[in-house]
């Protein structure tokens, strides 16, 4: 039996904390929205304890009431003055009402502390989330005491489920800040070393010495590399004012190697987030693995980190889980489809098998977008698809703006999202906990995989690598104007801008292209990757993965939905209007491409048509 304390459902955001690549989040803006997160879910919640005010209408002549509620209400009615004195007349004989009323009282003033960053004062505002369903598991066990299970396991625990799953600041808030923002900061910190033009192992040395040294000054540091530091200080100030569930993961974006993570916690330790002496840990450091060399050094970097006896403590002081971040934008970015998907899949491998060298949980954040070139689809089969072991009860994963609305936007279809995923991870924890398949059959897999994967990564990158694509692509697709519509998080270039695409970031990349019905991002080079998997001889293995692999049949899934959704004919309307003749040999090596990945794939399946299967969508 699961109590209604417990949640099995977690939200975070990351509006007011996703720093890397955005000058306008400063550790100012950062305490700004925790506010008014926390603001938007104290008017909900006092719109439930109206709500809840109207239900229980129970008396103490009809029905028993706790003595720990009554002393309850009795010390709220002393320290809530505010109260008004009819409620305190008319609800005299409801302590319920009473208890609901004074709740509602409290959240008000809770809300106007921290608007006003003044002082908590016990008895009168809420210190955090546990303060308040305290407050209402009096109520709780008060009614399931006396005859009152009905009130009780129907509107109240839903109420309190709610705040277990949402909290008083509506949402865990997530920081992430790129890895050479660090670097420059500790530079500046040392400003007599030469910490950036160490090695990585030297990094990783000087950093694990400096992590059990005593706090260096600060007040020298520059405007940027300041800022830097005033971030951990303020995720620090935010878990004293409200709990430490505001802010419980630091993601390090751009990580190459262990002393990126080094370098965050090394900071953390100088905002007294992290104190090996006292033996205390507050915030969770999550590198983000984007590119392919990242991921393909993933078990690598995690090796080095949990061997390193430093930071082996660090993460025994939280809990013995390690959060790691998969990023699927950047790596189809920079591979195409099918390598992005073969190397996240073999990277959650090695992280699963070193962490569990160690007696490590590991927890995985999928960062994935809405659309399949960005790591999107169905997310019950995603979830069902993971390699086995990497899902051990906890997941995280990111569902993208665009996608929102599609999803959540009804409470019947928000409920049914909701209800796959849990029932996915559920799934995937319980009955995925070994291989599915034999050494013999797995190594057959893995070996028409790679084959599949290096024949579309040859393809992808040699479309990509041409220096006339970004002439091509900022003709054919709308790409400049989604920059200035203001839609997205941070801006659509990293600060290193540059006229050709690597300072593109990879959502206007998959928007630019799907925009224009090319969607080159979700199926680009699988026909290649295809083909040349089936002429070295693994037309059968193939088969057998797409029956017994669920990575594979997912992975050909998602693909086969993009194809339908490919609209090549509106493409070339757009491409004859807008792009330079002497470009628009893309657009037919484009073409070439699709025939030939509908071919394969139909070859593949046994299918006469795209979606043949799904006669609604087809």
């Amino acid at each position: 039996k699961v109590s209604p304390r417990d949640s099995v459902l977690k939200f975070g955001s990351w509006i007011g904390g996703d720093r890397d690549g955005n000058p306008n989040i400063t550790p100012e803006v950062t305490k700004d929205a925790i506010v008014l997160q926390m603001g938007h879910a104290i008017r909900v919640l006092n719109e439930a304890m109206d709500e809840l005010r109207q239900a229980l209408s129970v008396s103490t002549k009809i029905a028993g009431t706790s003595k720990q509620l009554l002393d309850s209400v009795a010390k709220d009615l002393e320290n809530l003055p505010e109260i008004e004195p009819r409620f305190r007349r008319i609800n005299v004989e409801e302590p319920y009402r009473l208890k609901a009323t004074a709740i509602g009282h409290r959240l008000l003033l809770t809300r106007s502390r921290h608007q006003n960053r003044t002082e908590h004062q016990a008895g009168r505002d809420y210190a955090n989330t546990r303060e308040l369903i305290d407050d209402l598991m009096l109520m709780y066990d008060s009614l399931m005491q006396n005859r009152g299970e009905l009130i009780a396991k129907g509107l109240l625990e839903r109420t309190i489920r709610t705040i277990s799953a949402f909290g008083l600041t509506h949402a865990t808030m997530d920081v992430r800040e790129h890895s050479q923002a660090h670097a420059a900061a500790i530079q500046s910190l040392f400003s007599d070393s030469n910490y950036l033009q160490l090695s990585p192992e030297d990094k990783a040395e000087f950093l694990t010495k400096e992590l059990t040294q005593a706090r260096r000054d600060s007040s020298k540091l520059g405007e940027i590399d300041g800022k830097t530091l005033r971030t951990f200080t303020a995720i620090k100030e935010l878990q004293a004012s409200f709990d430490p569930s505001v802010i419980e993961t630091y993601i390090v974006s751009m990580t190459k190697g262990h002393e990126d993570v080094l370098a965050a916690l090394y900071l953390a330790k100088e905002a007294g987030l992290v104190d090996f002496e006292d033996k205390k840990a507050d915030i969770d450091i999550a590198p983000l693995l984007e590119t392919v060399a990242e991921l393909r050094a993933a078990g690598d970097i995690l090796e080095k980190l949990l061997s390193n006896q430093i930071y082996r403590q660090y993460v025994k002081l939280r809990g013995d889980i390690q959060e790691v971040m998969l990023g699927y934008s950047d790596s189809n970015k920079d591979a195409g489809i099918a390598t992005s998907q073969w190397e996240i899949h073999q990277a959650q491998r090695k992280l699963r098998d070193v962490a569990g060298k160690y007696g490590v949980k590991l927890r995985l954040f999928h960062g994935r977008g809405g659309s399949v070139g960005r790591g999107g689809g169905p997310t019950y089969d995603a979830i069902i698809a993971l390699p086995w072991g990497t899902l051990d009860g906890q997941i995280k994963m990111t569902e993208q703006g665009e996608v929102i609305s599609d999803k959540y936007a009804l409470p019947a279809l928000a409920r049914e999202n909701v209800e796959l995923t849990l029932a996915a991870a559920l799934e995937a924890t319980i009955l995925n906990r070994s291989a599915r398949q034999s050494s013999e059959d797995l190594s057959k897999w893995n070996s028409a995989m790679e084959s599949v994967s290096s024949a579309a990564f040859t393809r992808y990158r040699s479309l990509v690598e041409n220096p006339e694509l970004a002439n091509y692509f900022y003709q054919s697709t709308p790409v400049e104007q989604l920059g200035n519509l203001f839609l997205g998080s941070r801006p659509s270039r990293r600060p290193d801008a540059s006229s050709d695409l690597s300072s593109l970031r990879a959502i206007p990349w998959v928007f630019g292209w799907t925009q224009s019905r090319q969607i080159v991002p979700g199926w680009y080079g699988v026909g290649s990757g295809l083909k040349a998997a089936r002429l070295a001889g693994h037309a059968e293995s193939m088969a057998s993965m797409l029956k017994d692999w669920h990575f594979f049949r997912t992975f050909i899934s998602n693909v086969e939905m993009t194809i339908a959704k490919t609209d090549l004919a509106m493409a070339s309307k757009y491409v004859s209007a807008l792009v330079d003749p002497s470009l628009h040999h893309f657009l037919e090596d484009i073409k070439a491409e699709f025939e030939l990945t509908v071919s394969e794939i139909l070859l593949l399946t046994g299918k006469k048509d795209i979606l043949a299967d799904q006669e609604i969508l087809a």
